[in-house]
C-alpha cells in the first residue's frame, strides 16, 4: 500500500519512540528513572478535578469553536496579570498547544515556505511543519553560549524569500535557556524589516529562576500586530493530559483565518474547558512553590551532572530542561544501551536523545535533553546511574 511522502517523511517522536526498551526494562522488574519526557510529578490543583465533578448537565453538547466563555475570561484575567490586554476576540482555545502550533503554521505558511526556528528546538515543530509542507529554517546556538542566540547578522544570513516566520520557545524547549530583552528587541527588528510573524511559544512562562525577569513577546508593543503566543495549561498546572492550550494574537485577521481551522475540528472537549478555566483561577502562591521546587531540582541535577567527567552543560535559567553534551559519538545508542544492558542497584535512567532537536544534520548526536521532572532523591539516583553507565559503556568498547 502507498503512503504520502507527507507523513513518509515525517519523523517519529525522539521523546517517545524508544518507550519500548523502557517497557520492556520495566517487564523485567527495572526501576526506570525517566527523564526524557516533561510528565511533571507536581499535583495538579484541586479546582480542576472539582469543577469537572460538579459539571452537572443534562447534554455534553459542542462547545463553541473559539472556547468557552469562561474559560477565555479566565485567560484574559491571567494575561492582565502579565501586563497583557486581551479582549475575546483575540484568543482562541485548542486541543493543547499542540493543534495551536499547527493550526498557526497551516494560516502562516503555504508549502515550501520556511520558518526560522532556534536550535535545538522542541522536535515536534519539525513533526508539525513536515505534515503541511512547512520547512524548518534553523539557526544554530550551542551549549558552550547557553544557546542564546547569535549576532542579527547571522540571524538574517539564515532568512530568504520564503519565509515567513519566526518560531521561538521562551523559555526554551528543550535547552531551558530564556532570551534577555535585548533578543527579544533583536528578533522584534528582524520581523519588522522582513515582514515576518513571530510565533512565540510561552508554554513555561512561570518557570524563570535565579531572579531573572522574563518578558513576553506579548510586552513588546511595536510588534503587537505580528506576534502569537502560543500557550498551554499542560506543564504550567501540571495538567499534561486536559489537553487545554490556546493562541493569543492581536491581529485579529489571523485569528480569523485560524477560526476556520478550529470550525473545521468543531470543538475543544467541554469538560477539559470546564476544568482548565478553574486552573487560571489557582491563586498565585501554587505557581511560586512550583517554581521553587523546579529550582531546587534544576540545582540537584545539574550539580549532579556536572560530577560526570566530559561532560558540557551549561547551567538552564527556564523551564524544566537541560541539553547534555556527552562523552559519546552516539547518544542514541548510549541512550539504549542504559535501557537494555545496564542496570545500577536494580534501576537504570531514561533520557532523550537531541539529534532530532536540531534541524542542522550531524548536530546534536552526542547530547541528550534531561527532564527534571522528579523528585531530588530520585534525581540523585537516576544522575549516578548515567555516570556508571558512561563508565560501563565506555568499558563495553563502545565510543
Amino acid at each position: 500500500m502507498i503512503f504520502s511522502n507527507r507523513v513518509s517523511a515525517m519523523q517519529a517522536s525522539p521523546v517517545r519512540k524508544l518507550v519500548p526498551y523502557a517497557t520492556a526494562a520495566k517487564k523485567d522488574g527495572v526501576k526506570v528513572y525517566h527523564l526524557n519526557i516533561g510528565q511533571p510529578d507536581i499535583k495538579t490543583p484541586e479546582g480542576f478535578m472539582k469543577a469537572v465533578r460538579e459539571f452537572d448537565e443534562d447534554v455534553l453538547a459542542y462547545a463553541d469553536s473559539v472556547g468557552s466563555d469562561e474559560l477565555i475570561d479566565a485567560m484574559i484575567d491571567y494575561y492582565k496579570t502579565y501586563d497583557m490586554e486581551f479582549s475575546k476576540d483575540q484568543l482562541l482555545i485548542t486541543n493543547g498547544g499542540s493543534e495551536a502550533l499547527l493550526f498557526t503554521l497551516m494560516a502562516l505558511c503555504s508549502a515550501g515556505d520556511n520558518v526560522l526556528i532556534p536550535e535545538p528546538f522542541y522536535t515536534n515543530y519539525n513533526g508539525f511543519a513536515t505534515c503541511v509542507d512547512v520547512k524548518i529554517n534553523p539557526v544554530t546556538t550551542t551549549a558552550e553560549n547557553g544557546f542564546h542566540l547569535p549576532s542579527k547578522e547571522e540571524i538574517l544570513k539564515c532568512i530568504d524569500d520564503k519565509t515567513r516566520a519566526i518560531l521561538i520557545s521562551n523559555p526554551g524547549n528543550p535547552t531551558g535557556a530564556i532570551y534577555t530583552l535585548e533578543e527579544m528587541q533583536m528578533l522584534a527588528e528582524i520581523a519588522i524589516e522582513k515582514d515576518l510573524w513571530i510565533v512565540a511559544d510561552e508554554v513555561y512562562r512561570e518557570f524563570v529562576y535565579d531572579g531573572l525577569k522574563y518578558t513576553s513577546f506579548g510586552n513588546l508593543k511595536n510588534v503587537e500586530d505580528r506576534v502569537i503566543i502560543v500557550d498551554s495549561v499542560s506543564k504550567r498546572y501540571s495538567a499534561c493530559g486536559a489537553r487545554i492550550g490556546s493562541l493569543a494574537c492581536k491581529n485579529e485577521e489571523f485569528i480569523a483565518q485560524v477560526l476556520k481551522l478550529c470550525q473545521g475540528r468543531l470543538c475543544v472537549p467541554t469538560l477539559e474547558m470546564v476544568g482548565a478555566a478553574e486552573l487560571y483561577k489557582t491563586p498565585k502562591s501554587y505557581l511560586e512553590e512550583v517554581n521553587k521546587e523546579y529550582c531546587k531540582r534544576r540545582d540537584t541535577l545539574y550539580e549532579e551532572i556536572m560530577k560526570i567527567p566530559g561532560v558540557v552543560c551549561e547551567k538552564p535559567t527556564g523551564a524544566f530542561y537541560v541539553v547534555v553534551k556527552l562523552p559519546v559519538e552516539n547518544a542514541e545508542d548510549f541512550v539504549i544501551f542504559m535501557l537494555k544492558e545496564f542496570r545500577h542497584n536494580g534501576a537504570t535512567t531514561m533520557a532523550t536523545p537531541a539529534e532530532n532537536f536540531y534541524g542542522t544534520p550531524g548536530l546534536g548526536k552526542d547530547e541528550v535533553r534531561l527532564a527534571y521532572i522528579l523528585n531530588c532523591d530520585d534525581l540523585k539516583a537516576a544522575a549516578q546511574c548515567m555516570k556508571l553507565g558512561l563508565e560501563a559503556y565506555k568499558a563495553a568498547g563502545h565510543k
